[in-house]
């Protein structure tokens, strides 16, 4: 499998890369969430601020009693601020619903540029004769100071301090900062402001502070023309950009929305890891019939894809031993009753030649015993998937050559035909457990053909073969899975003359696996018997690798599929 494919199947790199990615998200979401509520925050600043400053210029206008007063008024009040003060009718501006809303409620309407960098500012007029506008590129301590000016003008027209205050009351509404009457002695001001204030002069405070519950503010101090009193404005806060609620409440919302990105990527491979854990827990109890769903094509679905195999595995093996637990009973039992036969013959002969044949009997029979524990060691070893298959390229027409030279060396009536491929024709496989292969189906073919056996081998579409027919009476469909089933007899005939313990096609079936191919059997369309067929693929992943590398290559194979 290639690094590319690995790394797209790798379930912790798409965990690594999914929590970078909600990581991006996050912190780009949160970047986005902090501009837009300090947008929102600032142009909220911006208004509460100028509401209570436009509201006093307005009042201020609406004290003059004729229109000449009302131009001369505006014009010091222009230059007092240092920016120009016009009034426009209502309907030349067009306003949102919203921002008329505000007007309507006698608050002030802000439109901000930063390029270039000013704000339009809007503030309707107590007689509904227009709106009062003016455009503010920045804010200056002469607009401070300016500010405190109308505010002693509106208090002007209030002639007791119970009036003034009541009226500093009312103005405290429109600012979004304390206003109030304090004696001068307790504002703890040093006598450089005690000699300012003395001279009728603005006295602006900066309160600055490390603490990080509160913001750095400003206090205004504003003679009065009442004795050893002053009126105080503020504080008035900074704004301040980045509150410490506003970081507490983006920091909890980042926390919890990458607890939802990292709970989306962890829950299915939680889910599929208690699959599995249910899979374990009924293993555990002996049921080999469960499968595992396997979802996806991470490591996660390839372990559930060789649990699933595993237990088939196990489940064959133990099905295996029990028959072969059964078959090898039975078929031991008829050589050792020969033998005890013999043995009690010998014992009770007396006759040279009679216990020369006895022991000629027991020769074969323990023979016989030899064959068939070869027969079986050799099985359960196929079976239990421990050969080492050492393959390489294996020259086809001289196998088979080499096969029917063996074959008619056996000395039987039949005529072995050889159909081999040209000299050029290799495939890739184990040599030693290819020839077992022919070797098998063509012993085979001996006990059933009658007069002739074909062997044949090629290569076609990518895969090789090797075949062996007979004319023999060939085997019912029904009955051709059977074969391979070790020690199965279809039939009465494989006795001890015709020879065989019904494990050579179940071998040749486990080498079939073990090469990734497949065993088959149906009749032979030019001697009309049987001809089985072994197939496997040309080109294998390695030259040399074991029977338990090849099935997990084999199940990888068929998942990635």
């Amino acid at each position: 499998m290639s690094l590319v494919s690995s790394l797209k199947h790798s379930i912790f790199v798409r965990i690594y890369a999914g929590l970078l990615i909600v990581c991006l998200c996050v912190a780009l979401f949160a970047q986005l969430l902090m501009e837009t509520i300090n947008k929102e925050r600032v142009q909220s600043y911006r208004e509460d601020m100028a509401t209570g400053a436009f509201y006093l210029i307005s009042e201020g206008i609406d004290h003059q009693k004729d229109e000449i007063q009302r131009e001369y008024w505006l014009s010091d009040a222009s230059s007092l601020f240092g920016t120009t003060f016009t009034i426009k009718p209502t309907e030349t501006i067009d306003f949102t619903s919203n921002e008329l809303r505000r007007l309507e409620d006698t608050q002030t309407v802000v439109r901000y540029s930063s390029q270039p960098t000013y704000a339009d500012v809007y503030h309707k007029l107590p007689d509904d004769s227009g709106v009062l506008t003016a455009r503010v590129s920045q804010v200056t301590e002469q607009q401070v100071r300016a500010i405190a000016v109308f505010l002693l003008d509106d208090l002007s027209y209030y002639t007791t301090l119970s009036e003034k205050r009541a009226r500093l009351n009312v103005l405290e509404e429109k600012f979004p900062f304390p206003l109030s009457f304090q004696g001068v002695n307790a504002l703890n001001l040093d006598s450089d402001q005690m000699a300012r204030l003395s001279r009728d002069e603005v006295v602006i405070l900066l309160q600055d502070t490390n603490n990080s519950q509160s913001n750095s503010s400003l206090k205004i101090v504003v003679p009065s023309e009442i004795n050893d009193m002053a009126i105080l404005i503020g504080p008035v806060p900074l704004f301040n950009w980045f509150p410490l609620n506003l970081i507490v409440s983006m920091v909890l919302i980042s926390m919890f929305l990458i607890s939802l990105g990292v709970y989306a990527l962890i829950f299915p491979l939680e889910r599929k890891l208690q699959l599995i854990q249910i899979g374990v827990n009924e293993v555990s109890q002996g049921n080999l019939d469960i499968q595992v769903q396997v979802i996806g094509q991470d490591e996660i679905a390839r372990l559930s894809a060789t649990f699933n195999a595993m237990t088939e595995h196990i489940k064959r093996l133990i099905e295996s031993q029990r028959e072969l637990t059964r078959a090898v009973s039975h078929e031991l039992r008829t050589p050792v009753a020969r033998i005890r036969f013999a043995v009690d013959m010998l014992a009770d002969t007396d006759d040279e030649e009679s216990r020369f044949t006895q022991r000629d009997y027991i020769d074969e029979d323990i023979e016989a015993l030899n064959g068939l524990i070869d027969e079986i060691l050799t099985y359960a070893k196929l079976e239990e998937g421990s050969p080492k298959l050492d393959l390489e390229p294996v020259n086809l027409k001289e196998l088979i050559e080499q096969i029917v030279r063996e074959t008619n060396a056996l000395g039987k009536d039949i005529k072995i035909v050889g159909n081999p491929p040209s000299g050029k024709v290799t495939a890739i496989a184990d040599r030693r457990y290819l020839h077992r292969v022919i070797q098998n189906l063509a012993g085979n073919a001996l006990r059933y053909a009658e007069t002739t056996i074909i062997i044949s081998a090629g290569v076609r579409k990518g895969d090789a073969f090797v075949s062996v027919e007979d004319d023999g009476q060939g085997i019912p469909e029904a009955d051709r899975e059977k074969v391979f089933i070790p020690f199965a007899r279809l039939d009465d005939s494989r006795t001890r003359a015709s020879g065989g313990y019904g494990l050579g096609l179940s071998i040749v079936s486990r080498i079939a696996f073990w090469f990734s191919g497949s065993m088959s059997v149906d009749e032979s369309p030019e001697l009309g018997g049987a001809r089985f067929i072994m197939t496997w693929p040309i080109k294998p992943l390695t030259q040399t690798i074991s029977a338990d590398e090849i099935t997990q290559e084999r199940s990888e194979r068929t998942f990635d599929s």
